[in-house]
């Protein structure tokens, strides 16, 4: 079991590389653990993110075998911040030529957020290669979400403080055309304005996230760290202006895919970035999927009860093989 941190120590990857999956793209693979332990794969949320060695802290090295990756545009993946060719069908292409890449015929699939999502969309396209799911603080994709998380009535009326921070930064978010406005900015050729929005944005969904705690002063970004920034938000804007290229009715026709999958929902009950109805809405999607509401706890995996639930949830497989007996709440 993990140490008094809830996470487990940590380690380096068995190996990394490069896989060109064509459009001009090639993506950053790395396996961590045990080469003969249970496969699972990790998907990030974001969109936009990447993956980092904290990631790899959930899992124990002794039990699994874990292969994350960065998506398309994301992270160590070239062209980094790249939107053609990019969409959640590239993605869903993508990780199946992984999994023929690295020989491994069917795996568990851990996804958090957008990742959560994603896993939804490639579960319910390749359900002969999967042998469970593990979604964390799902996020739906629609207009929902979006409006949820971007508009004065949902989020910003509860994080008052950073909305107006926004609103400041963005004048556009006061008439209700946040998203519109850093989108454009992202996507438009004034990096200046790019800049701006993507630090905007980065400030808001830090506040979002840990909403209790006091909003730090923004951190000085050298001219490498903003660019890395920038392409983050960009390809993040481009999948949210599409509604990620599925829609909440999308993510919820793969998930009636899914039919026989063992499949375990963890969602945060103050969770603010992503509303535990999305949860609710899989479950109802999902017959025979568990689903455990954590107490005290927004949309990280890295709050203590959250971090606590997921390893529960991995050991739980790893021992059963599925969610049968796995205690939901």
């Amino acid at each position: 079991m993990p140490s008094d941190t809830l996470l487990f120590p940590p380690s380096p990857p068995l190996d990394n590389g490069m896989l060109d999956v064509g459009d001009g793209h090639r993506l950053y693979f790395e396996r961590c653990g045990r080469a003969d332990g249970l496969p699972v794969l990790f998907l990030h949320g974001g969109p936009g993110s990447g993956c980092n060695a904290h990631q790899r802290q959930l899992f124990d090295p002794e039990r699994f075998h874990v292969v994350l990756f960065d998506q398309r545009g994301c992270g160590r993946s070239t062209p980094r911040g790249g939107c053609h060719a990019n969409t959640t069908r590239e993605l869903v292409d993508d990780i199946e030529r992984l999994r023929i890449h690295l020989g491994i015929e069917r795996w568990l699939v851990f996804g958090g957020s957008w990742g959560a999502a994603l896993a939804v969309a490639w579960c319910g396209a390749h359900p002969q290669h999967c042998l469970g799911a593990i979604l964390r603080g799902s996020f739906l994709t629609g207009r929902a979400d979006l409006d949820w998380f971007f508009g004065p009535e949902g989020v910003g009326a509860i994080c008052a403080e950073a909305w107006s921070a926004l609103c400041t930064a963005m004048p556009e978010a006061a008439q209700g055309r946040a998203l519109a406005a850093l989108c454009a900015a992202l996507a438009g050729p004034d990096l200046q304005a790019a800049a701006h929005a993507a630090q905007a944005w980065a400030a808001w969904e830090d506040a979002v996230i840990a909403p209790a705690q006091p909003a730090p002063p923004p951190p000085a970004r050298d001219a490498q760290a903003l660019a890395a920034l920038i392409d983050k938000y960009r390809v993040q804007a481009h999948y949210l202006i599409h509604h990620c290229f599925l829609d909440e009715d999308g993510v919820l026709e793969a998930a009636r895919r899914m039919t026989g999958i063992p499949v375990a929902l963890l969602h945060g009950r103050l969770d603010l970035v992503c509303r535990a109805r999305n949860a609710l809405r899989l479950h109802q999607a999902l017959p025979g999927s568990r689903l455990r509401l954590v107490d005290g706890v927004g949309h990280s995996p890295f709050e203590p009860a959250m971090t606590r639930a997921l390893v529960e949830a991995l050991e739980h497989f790893a021992i059963h093989g599925d969610f049968s007996g796995w205690a939901e709440g």
